[in-house]
């Protein structure tokens, strides 16, 4: 008991791992009681995962017994039960199905069944199979009885049939009896649910339990089985099953809920056998032997291995192109029978697989037939059959109707009896309209063939089409057959049973079209009852009248003269006499032109007025022709004629039988001059009674059969104009095409005018597909056409104004009414080669030689075949399977031959392609698993090709897509998925096939590789589309689950964002044009309506760039994996183009893109205006895709037209000019594929081109560093374009003048060696521009460049340079320099010129002096920066061992300033202090003129670097700080004492000071220290002299600059614009003495740029108003100083418009005059005033009227009109009035007179004349 209290304690779980087996018994009871408790989503459940297999093996059988109870209890309940499926059965089947016990066994069986339930039935059923392979017979005997109890209870939907079928015969050989007899039990189950497709697996077992099945299976109830246990997700299913069962009882019908069991193909059901290798090694030997024995033996080989059901796929083009020449050629009947048995047993074998062999097949078995052996015809027709069961009727058509014109008529006949089988096994759907006309027109030749045989296997292939297609559809096909044979007809199609039981397309329809038969005809439209009646006395006469009367409507059996094509003359006579005047026929003849003149004027007012019903029209035209007819003399009868044909065409039934009579006349009369116009009226007219596509057919023959140039030429005119009006439906395009062709071949200039006129009519309409048969032209011809064709481009059709009007009843003279039909497909009209003939044996076996070379040489010969034969039929013979074998070559470039052949097959082949699909074009989707991008790329380029011509449904049709998905190949997998979710969307409906995709689609959804499961996840959506989201989710039932989890989550995402159905492609009108669009778009646009104007312009109002997520980083990384091209090319190939058209489509709207890639520059211009206008508002989106669009500028680089060229680099130049503004910078990727065809540009003829090129480079070093473009351009000089050599090197000086050395890449002294080869170009500007980049050299870094040079030559031009470069520095003093420099400035060689100077030669030679440097240049230059230069100021290295170098005075004074910019203080001070010392030196100050901007530069970087390194480093002293602001402040106090240099800085370094120095004042760290008030004080005293000293418009701009800066900047302080605007107010105050300095222009485009960018409205809404005001009292004290001359200053600016500068101006101008006026008289007051004043008597009068005028006009200012008076008379002026003020207690006021500046306008503006800038003037001490 001590033991048991032991592992009573533990915890269950514990319990059942007990080692004692009483432990573990009561363990498992608890386990039972706690499974059958707890929760679904306990956390008890997991405790037991791991040890739940230990419950069923355990050892004990007692305790066995309770686990397996606790097991089904467990995976009933868990929902973690699906993760331990796989080790409890495996431990069921060893461990429990070998127990004696039968609960045991029982419990096991249940928990499989239980694991079924929860979703898990593919590892139960592996589980199960694999222990039937145990030797215990014990565990296969419970298995295959778990197996079938599944079966029985779960339906074979849910328990797989086919590894059960496989293991059967095996347990039937089974020793065991036991084992047998379960079989049999199972295999009776197993034909519950599939019937008789279980028998072909079972026929090799023993005869003996064959029988005892056969005799089982009788005894099966025929009602089909149904499952009565449900999965878990079938819980649903099973409440209704047991609803409907309690209401029906057993025996209720619950075939909604429980679906009976699917068909199984037996096929389905086979394992495939490998036959190729089986194959005897000699059979191809053998099988072409001489002897034919031993042909036999091969054939008989094969015919063995062929029995196998199914065969493995595999290459069998060697197979079947042998089997194939046994058939065609050879004599032995026995072995051309036993070669098609062994045909048609590998196409029932391979069945889909065979289809690529089809068509090479049949033509060869069609034309065997011509053998009358029975047997061979027997053995024939099975082959043929087979074969067809493999492909479609469709593929197979054009042998079909090639074999029907054949002279045998055993072939005529077997080829119908052929066609009969197949039409019984097609459908409605299959056998459309467009294969059923070229069959029944074939039949219906045969039908009345003189061999009876022929005829009737033609009837009976008619009677079957009718059968399956529909009578409505053959019907019209039959119309001119005999009653006896249509009766036939129908007969044999009432009495054909098709395949399958199904109904033939016509069964549901035919009751109604028997009641549409038997009803009623509808009412005639006939003449009205009063009608008169013709008095004919001739029976045929009477009879047509009547006819006429009951409104033509003689259909069944039509009257005689309803037949007649033509009336006798004397019927036509009485019939014109019947209604017209005797008098007007009788004149109509005369001799006298005024008679007949009368007489066509009554007859042609009796036309108008007849009745339409009673209207002979052909008798009145036929009286027209008397003499004289259309030779009539005098014009006016001859325009009277011409109108009376009109006026019968159009009010009568006008036929062509009367159109016939006249129709020649009129064309013969439409070229003159008087009666042509009349002649085209009645032509027209004409034309509506009797359809255009007719009357145009007539008229163009009959006017090329006449001489008559002008009657053809306006022939053409009026046919052009004819098309517009009635459209283009039913015209026949091939006849017309004839007629032009001849007319463009006429000598006459104005027919192939004409005929070039109608050709562009008819490009309306047919689109660019009407070139194609023009192309043999010569080019003169050609170019005109193709002008006429651009002048149509972007038209659309005019809708038509004629044509429908006229259509009522019948037609007079018993013509039929045949509506003419739409205009076909262009591409059915081309002339198509027969090439089968030119693709010899010899071609073929070149093609699949081993010799590379050869196949080489043997493709190149297919490719020719295709470009001579330019549009080809589908009969290809051997070339599609040798092409198939070069798509896997091992040679690459063959590859990407072969699939150029195949495009070239695709064009010229055209919709037939259709039939080669399986053949060529699936193997084609193998070839995108190759892992050279380019060979991707051209097989993308080729299927899609294909497809354009194919449509979709036949490549998703088979298994041959899904099979291509399953290869584990990541290129493939992404290049199809991206294919598909191209292509689908577009497809209204898809084959059901591709459900069989669905599977590999799931498995790429876990592909390892991120690109393919990314577009698998694309393409879901489309999938589910189609497929929808049950179908798709039911699929998930056989993954993982894992897998399964994660599957559904993306089907529930992908059901959020599915796309909607396509409503599939809309048939298309007659009059839309072809278009060459992209097939895939081609497609999208198909369902689409044509959109309005109005909608067009919607759809542009939108953005026209679009922000893809991480689209940039994506192309880079597809590009740097070789998934895309990437872009380098000497010139733009089309996989490039079309590579960037893909990858633009998500980026930008979709109009644009249709500009941008569209093929006329005026499209691509008015796309870079798009893309101009919308640069800055869509900026964000633009950058985005600036590889893109570089891209594509750079496609436009390659262009030859000049507009779009210089458009494309305006473009640029902004593009360029707004990323520097954001500064953004250009990637290694953009810059790579931009930069090097901007340089091949530079080197362009056009100088306006190179110049905008010069100017885009120059911009681009603001957005890529120049260092980088530096190799670009060193490419550059390789180019054998002398220019662009030229420029490149003028572009490297450029760099190095500009950035230093530091550009040169990868060294300083390889680049230079390669510059100094292009010295001895034999291009003098090549030579002189090396010469100019060298000596740029030279002046950055001295002599140095000899050495970085190195030995290139002594050519004359080099030495030049050496002897002109100036003396060495280490020889002369620094004065003496100068000294020399302004002694002898011919020694000076100015940069670029060069002479030989010989004295200056023999100096240097014999001076061997050495002179020390002066004081001044003492400094270390081992670490000196290269000068800092406008417009960003960049240090530059110095160049090692330049102690050693010389240099003349300016590259001193450059080296000193540019250590001025140094970050070590020390070194900054000292060149500062250097610097002082030149500067106070009268001597030798005049050294800085030319430096001062570069001085001025370094000292406001060292400002800058004080203010944000400097102050913020605690480890340096601020004493050091303080001492080199005030050197620099010191320096530039001194450099703007020096007048000269002062004036020398320019707008854009004043601008920079001013902001550093205003910086250093708002700095709170310099006002917080001791120190600080003395540097403050230095800077106002710096910033004083600053503004007086230098040039007075550059620092009035750079202030102005730096106020709209300061207020566009959302981050700077206000104090900072204060500041500004107080020095702004300071400059002002200058104004009067400055003004005759400014340049005025300047200032005024510096405040319209201002104004423009603040308007006064946005000034207004500034929290303060004083840059208003500020800006206003600089335009007014302008305006004042410079009077109405000011307006003549506004010339700098371009659009005066954008700002109100000079509307104000003009305002202030006006006000200005009327102030004048004012003052003057102000004047003269003060001047009796003064006079009052200056008299002893009235003195204090005139002081009292001077207060009171002061009171009435503060505004004026006193101290101007005093300054004219003595100085004594001034100050008792002033005494007087404050001494007058304060008696009289105005205290408040200013005393008298106040010397400020009063302006005016002041009170006419509304604003203070001298506003106070609040800047706490005590803190920074401005001023």
């Amino acid at each position: 008991m001590g033991d048991d209290s032991d592992w009573m304690k533990l915890p269950v779980d514990q319990k059942c791992e007990h080692k004692v087996w009483k432990a573990r018994l009561n363990g498992y009871e608890e386990a039972l009681k706690l499974f059958q408790r707890i929760d679904d989503a306990s956390p008890e459940w997991a405790k037991y995962q791991g040890i739940i297999k230990k419950f069923v093996t355990d050892s004990n059988s007692v305790a066995q017994l309770k686990g397996l109870e606790a097991v089904l209890a467990y995976v009933e309940n868990a929902h973690m039960a699906s993760r331990t499926v796989g080790e409890v059965l495996s431990g069921v089947v060893c461990k429990v199905f070998n127990q004696p016990k039968a609960r045991a066994k029982e419990l096991a069986s249940d928990i499989c069944l239980m694991y079924i339930e929860i979703e898990k039935a593919d590892i139960v059923q592996e589980e199960l199979i694999k222990g039937l392979e145990n030797k215990n017979p014990k565990v296969v005997v419970a298995c295959v009885e778990t197996i079938r109890r599944a079966l029985c209870e779960f339906g074979s939907k849910t328990v797989t049939l086919k590894p059960i079928i496989k293991v059967l015969p095996k347990l039937f050989e089974s020793r065991e009896k036991a084992v047998r007899h379960e079989a049999k039990l199972l295999a009776v189950e197993v034909y519950r649910w599939i019937r008789d497709s279980l028998r072909p697996p079972l026929q090799n077992i023993n005869s003996v339990q064959l029988k005892e099945l056969e005799e089982e299976w009788v005894k099966v109830p025929s009602s089909a089985p149904r499952q009565s246990r449900f999965l878990r997700s079938q819980q649903d299913l099973r409440t209704k099953f047991e609803e409907q069962q309690a209401v029906a009882g057993s025996d209720g019908d619950c075939e909604d809920v429980a679906d009976s069991a699917p068909q199984v193909d037996p096929y389905e059901l086979q394992d495939p056998v490998e036959i190729l290798s089986k194959l005897p090694k000699d059979f191809y030997v053998k099988i072409e032997a001489k002897k034919w024995q031993e042909r036999k033996e091969a054939l008989e080989a094969l015919a063995t291995l062929a029995k196998h059901p199914k065969l493995d796929n595999g290459d069998y083009g060697d197979v079947v192109r042998a089997l194939k020449r046994v058939i065609g050629k050879d004599t032995n009947v026995i072995l051309v029978s036993l070669a098609a048995k062994c045909l048609a047993g590998l196409a029932f074998g391979l069945r889909k697989n065979f289809g690529t062999y089809a068509g090479n097949v049949v033509p060869t078995i069609l034309d065997k037939f011509k053998e009358k052996k029975p047997a061979v015809v027997q053995s024939l027709q099975e082959a043929i059959d087979a074969v067809f069961l493999t492909t479609t009727l469709q593929n197979l058509s054009e042998d079909m109707l090639a074999v029907m014109d054949n002279k045998n008529p055993s072939i005529k006949q077997q080829a119908s009896l052929f066609l009969t089988r197949s039409i019984c096994l097609s459908t409605p759907s299959t056998l459309p309209k467009s294969l059923l006309k070229p069959l029944c027109a074939a039949l219906l030749k045969q039908v009345n063939d003189p061999a009876p045989e022929v005829r009737d296997a033609a009837i009976m292939a008619l009677g079957t089409a009718m059968k399956v297609a529909g009578e409505k559809a053959v019907n019209p096909f039959l119309a001119d057959l005999d009653k006896l044979k249509v009766d036939k007809i129908k007969a044999i199609a009432s009495n054909v049973e098709l395949a399958g039981g199904k109904k033939g397309g016509g069964a549901e329809k035919g009751k109604p079209g028997t009641k549409a038969q038997s009803e009623a005809p509808a009412k005639p439209a006939g003449p009205p009852k009063n009608a008169p009646l013709y008095k004919v006395s001739r029976h045929d006469l009477a009879l047509h009248v009547s006819c006429l009367r009951s409104g033509f409507a003689c259909h069944g059996a039509p009257c005689q003269v309803c037949c007649t094509k033509c009336l006798k003359v004397e019927v036509c006579d009485e019939l014109a006499a019947a209604v017209l005047p005797a008098s007007c026929v009788k004149m109509l003849d005369s001799s006298n032109w005024k008679e007949r003149l009368a007489s066509m004027e009554e007859f042609y007012q009796l036309a108008e007025q007849m009745d339409i019903g009673a209207m002979p029209c052909q008798a009145l035209v036929r009286m027209l022709t008397k003499k004289p007819g259309w030779k009539e003399t005098n014009f006016q009868v001859l325009q009277l004629k011409l109108q009376v044909v009109a006026v019968v065409a159009q009010r009568g039934r006008f036929s062509k039988t009367s159109a016939s009579v006249v129709l020649d006349a009129l064309v013969e009369k439409v070229g003159d001059v008087k009666c042509g116009g009349k002649a085209k009226d009645a032509l027209t007219a004409i034309g509506e009674a009797c359809s255009l596509s007719w009357i145009a057919e007539q008229v163009v023959s009959l006017a090329f059969a006449q001489k008559n140039p002008k009657n053809q030429a306006e022939t053409l005119n009026w046919l052009a104009n004819a098309m517009k009006e009635f459209g283009f439906t039913g015209i026949n395009v091939k006849a017309f095409i004839n007629h032009v062709k001849t007319a463009l071949g006429a000598s006459n200039p104005a027919i192939r005018a004409a005929a070039i006129s109608l050709l562009g009519v008819m490009y309306l309409y047919m689109g660019a597909s009407l070139r194609m048969f023009f192309e043999d032209e010569k080019a003169a011809l050609l170019a005109q056409i193709d002008a006429e064709f651009e002048k149509m481009q972007g038209q659309t059709p005019p809708a038509p104004t004629r044509g429908a009007i006229k259509r009522t009843g019948g037609q007079e003279e018993g013509e039929e009414c045949k509506e003419e039909g739409v205009a076909g497909d262009i591409m059915d009209l081309l002339p198509r080669t027969d090439i089968s003939d030119k693709i010899t044996e010899d071609m073929v076996s070149k093609v699949g030689d081993k010799n590379w070379t050869i196949r080489k040489e043997g493709l190149n010969e297919v490719a020719a075949v295709l470009s001579e034969a330019k549009f080809i039929k589908p009969s290809l013979g051997d070339l599609p399977i040798t092409l198939k074998g070069r798509l896997s070559d091992s040679n690459k470039i063959l590859v990407q031959q072969t699939l150029s052949i195949m495009q070239q097959i695709a064009t010229a082949m055209g919709p037939a392609l259709k039939q080669h699909v399986k053949t060529l074009g699936i193997p084609v989707i193998t070839v995108l698993g190759d892992i050279k991008n380019t060979v991707r790329a051209a097989a993308m380029a080729t299927l899609n090709s294909w497809v354009e011509q194919t449509g979709m449904k036949e490549w998703l049709e088979g298994e041959e897509l899904s099979e291509e998905l399953k290869r584990e190949n990541p290129f493939l997998r992404q290049e199809v998925l991206g294919w598909l979710a191209v292509h689908l969307p577009t497809m209204r409906s898809v084959p059901s096939d591709l459900m069989l995709c669905v599977p590999p689609l799931f498995g790429c959804l876990e592909d390892r590789n991120v690109d393919v499961r990314k577009r698998a996840q694309d393409v879901l959506p489309v999938f589910m589309m189609h497929l929808g989201f049950d179908k798709m989710n039911k699929a998930t039932g056989k993954l993982k689950p894992a897998s399964k989890d994660q599957v559904v989550a993306m089907l529930d995402k992908a059901r959020d964002v599915m796309p909607a159905k396509s409503a599939g492609p809309a048939k298309a009108a007659p009059t839309k044009p072809v278009s060459s669009v992209h097939p895939a778009k081609a497609l999208a646009a198909a369902g689409k309506k044509p959109l309005s104007k109005g909608k067009e312009e919607e759809d542009k109002s939108g953005p026209i760039f679009t922000m893809v997520p991480n689209g940039k980083d994506l192309r880079v990384k597809d590009e740097k994996s070789l998934k895309t091209l990437k872009w380098n090319f000497g010139s733009p190939r089309d996989e490039y183009v079309e590579q960037l058209k893909v990858q633009m489509a998500p980026c930008v709207a979709k109009w644009l893109q249709e500009e941008l890639f569209h093929h006329d520059f005026q499209h691509h211009i008015k796309a870079i205006n798009s893309m101009i206008e919308c640069l800055e508002e869509e900026h964000e989106a633009m950058v985005a895709c600036l590889d893109l669009v570089l891209k594509w500028y750079t496609l436009r680089f390659f262009d030859t037209n000049t507009s779009v060229l210089m458009k494309a680099l305006e473009y640029l130049k902004l593009l360029f000019l707004s990323l520097s503004k954001h500064n953004y910078h250009l990637s290694e990727q953009e810059a790579n594929s931009f930069i090097p065809y901007l340089v091949l540009k530079v080197g362009e003829s056009k100088d306006v081109v190179r110049k905008d090129v010069r100017a885009i480079m120059g911009m681009l070093c603001k957005v890529y560093p120049a260092s980088r473009m530096f190799p670009f351009l060193m490419e550059g000089t390789k180019s054998k374009n002398s220019k662009q050599r030229a420029e490149c090197l003028e572009e490297l000086g450029c760099l190095i003048g500009f950035y230093g050395m530091s550009v040169c890449q990868p060294t300083a002294a390889k680049s230079l060696k390669e510059i100094a080869i292009h010295i001895g170009d034999r291009d003098t500007s090549v030579r002189n521009t090396a010469l100019n980049t060298v000596v740029t050299v030279y002046n950055v870094c001295g002599e140095q460049v000899y050495k970085l040079i190195g030995h290139v030559g002594f050519t004359p031009h080099f030495f030049c340079l050496r002897l002109c470069s100036p003396p060495p520095s280490s020889q002369i003093r620094l004065n003496a320099l100068v000294q020399s420099q302004q002694a002898e400035p011919s020694h000076v060689c100015p940069v670029g010129e060069f002479h030989l100077d010989l004295d200056l030669l023999e100096q240097l030679e014999s001076d061997q002096t050495s002179v020390v440097l002066p004081d001044l240049v003492k400094h270390k230059l081992g670490d000196l920066l290269d000068p800092v230069i406008i417009p960003e100021p960049k240090l530059r290295p110095v160049p090692t061992h330049f102690d050693e170098l010389h240099a003349g005075p300016s590259s001193t004074i450059n080296l000193v300033i540019s250590q001025v910019a140094s970050g070590d203080i020390n070194t900054s001070m000292k060149a500062l202090a250097q610097i002082d010392e030149v500067l106070r030196q009268e001597s030798i100050a005049e050294v800085m003129v030319g430096h001062t901007d570069q001085f001025l530069i370094a000292t406001s970087l060292q400002l800058r670097l004080a203010h944000s390194t400097h102050m913020a480093d605690t480890r340096l002293p601020r004493e050091d700080i303080f001492k080199l602001y005030s050197c620099a402040i010191g320096n530039m106090l001194t450099l703007f004492g020096v007048a000269r240099l002062a004036r020398e800085a320019s707008m854009g370094v004043l601008k920079d000071l001013v902001q550093g120095l205003v910086t250093v004042l708002l700095d709170p760290r310099i006002e917080e220290s001791q120190e600080g008030q003395q540097l403050i004080r230095s800077v106002n005293m710096l910033l004083r002299r600053l503004f007086e000293a230098s040039d007075q418009t550059n620092i009035l701009s750079a202030l102005l600059v730096l106020l709209q800066d300061s207020l566009l900047s959302s981050a700077g302080s206000p104090k900072f614009s204060e500041l500004i605007m107080k020095c702004l107010w300071r400059m002002i105050k200058f104004l009067p003495d400055t003004i005759s300095s400014l340049t005025l222009d300047k200032i005024l485009l510096d405040v319209h740029n201002f104004m423009k960018l603040f308007p006064k409205d946005r000034l207004r809404k500034l929290k303060t108003d004083m840059p208003h005001r500020t800006l206003q009292t600089l335009l007014h004290t302008l305006c004042r100083l410079a009077g109405p001359t000011i307006l003549d200053h506004l010339s700098l600016i371009e659009d005066k418009s954008e700002s109100e500068l000079e509307a104000h101006l003009k305002r202030v101008v006006k006000s200005a005059k009327t102030d004048t006026e004012t003052a003057h008289m102000d004047a003269e007051v003060l001047g009796e005033i003064f006079k009052k004043i200056s008299s002893k008597e009235n003195s204090k009068e005139g002081v009292s009227k001077l207060w009171e005028f002061k009171q009435r006009h503060p505004e004026v200012d006193l101290a101007s009109h005093l300054k004219k008076l003595p100085q004594t008379f001034q100050t008792f002026v002033e005494h007087s009035l404050n001494t007058l003020c304060t008696e009289r207690g105005d205290k408040a006021r200013t005393p008298y007179p106040t010397t400020g500046t009063h302006n005016r306008e002041g009170r006419h503006r509304g604003y203070s004349p001298s506003p106070q800038v609040h800047t706490h003037a005590s803190q920074h001490n401005l001023f």
